[in-house]
């Protein structure tokens, strides 16, 4: 009797060296802009160069492009560093976009009731403690319920970032109409009452640097640090942890609230520094990009600055394609989508060998 076998045989890696991983990557990505090529002429007409030239040109065209390609970097990295902890020690923490938004709120009460009864350096450290003790709380609670009851965290996560958007909603309404009417917009316009200092006569800079320390820490605290050996071995497996004598109860909350207090951070830097106001759509879905940027590094802070950046530029030159081709904005998520793919599909061939069968059937 014949047994009929595929024609390829998949068989796990041994751990690829770092050149050859980021070989197959550059190859995927190389791959994705011929496939991108090829798309656009068969859609648009459009020369393929230009489009890519006009992606470039839309993240980096002006000064002005750049610094907010590069705020949006650091927001977009900031948040990823944040769910990073959380995802190595396989806690899938989905709830970035409420956490951050959480902080917004805590950011804005504060900026918004405070604004006259304090001086605006206690002000901001006020906004601080409270942004970063809202994010915490809410990557507390469900830490606290997966660690004591194994509910299921991806839910609990996710159904917290309705929670943080409907009080966001709920207090807009509050500081808007009559008795408030005036307080949300540009928060504190006149006074700049709880605003970010300006650092070096551009207001995205401390942004920037904020995130800059932030990824520096991340990378030490999770690979030269007991807390993040101790969130390796819980990620690995918790019952090896229990065994190594390490309370995996103690660090799944311990970490959802670094996770939580650092998405909290983010939302002050939005609040206070960058945006100035407060709306529900103030974090931009960029809570769950971050999965991706985080996923795509390999939970690599140093990693993640690259991987960021690419999905930045693709996010910024896809308006700009949009603009200057008068094509709309599902073609520019068409090469986005192409070029995401690839980047994944590659991850595949970097954990798996696949190589041809010297023969397509074996008898049995």
């Amino acid at each position: 009797m014949n047994k009929k076998q595929s024609l390829f045989h998949i068989a796990k890696r041994d751990t690829l060296p770092w050149y050859k991983s980021f070989a197959i990557r550059g190859c995927a990505i190389l791959l994705a802009l011929v496939v991108c090529a090829v798309v656009t002429m068969l859609l648009t007409g459009e020369n393929p160069v230009n489009i890519f030239a006009t992606i470039f040109k839309g993240a980096f065209g002006s000064a002005r492009k750049s610094w907010v390609t590069f705020q949006n970097l650091a927001v977009l990295l900031g948040i990823s560093l944040a769910v990073t902890p959380a995802f190595k020690m396989r806690f899938w923490n989905i709830g970035a976009e409420g956490q951050v938004l959480i902080g917004c709120l805590a950011t804005a009460a504060c900026m918004i009731c405070l604004a006259d009864k304090l001086p605006n350096a206690v002000l901001i450290l006020v906004s601080l403690a409270a942004a970063l003790a809202a994010g915490a709380l809410w990557g507390f609670l469900p830490a606290f319920f997966k660690a004591k009851w194994n509910t299921n965290e991806t839910l609990f996560t996710l159904m917290m970032n309705y929670i943080a958007t409907q009080l966001a909603a709920f207090f807009i309404i509050v500081w808007e109409v009559p008795k408030g009417a005036g307080k949300i917009g540009i928060i504190n316009q006149g006074t700049e009452a709880g605003w970010l200092p300006v650092v070096g006569g551009q207001k995205y800079l401390l942004v920037i640097l904020v995130v800059a320390v932030l990824t520096v820490f991340m990378y030490i605290y999770l690979n030269y640090s007991k807390h993040g050996y101790e969130i390796a071995v819980v990620g690995e497996s918790q019952r090896t942890a229990s065994y190594a004598g390490i309370k995996v109860e103690r660090v799944i909350v311990r970490t959802m609230v670094l996770s939580g207090a650092v998405c909290g951070l983010m939302g002050l830097l939005l609040t206070a520094g960058t945006d100035h106001t407060l709306t529900t759509t103030i974090v931009g879905g960029r809570g769950f990009t971050a999965v991706m940027v985080s996923w795509m590094a390999k939970f690599n802070p140093i990693i993640m600055i690259f991987t960021s950046l690419l999905l930045v530029v693709l996010g910024r030159g896809a308006s700009e394609i949009s603009s200057t081709f008068g094509l709309n904005q599902s073609f520019s998520d068409i090469l986005t989508g192409i070029i995401l793919f690839f980047i994944i599909g590659s991850e595949f061939f970097i954990t798996y060998q696949v190589s041809l069968r010297k023969s397509g059937k074996k008898e049995a």
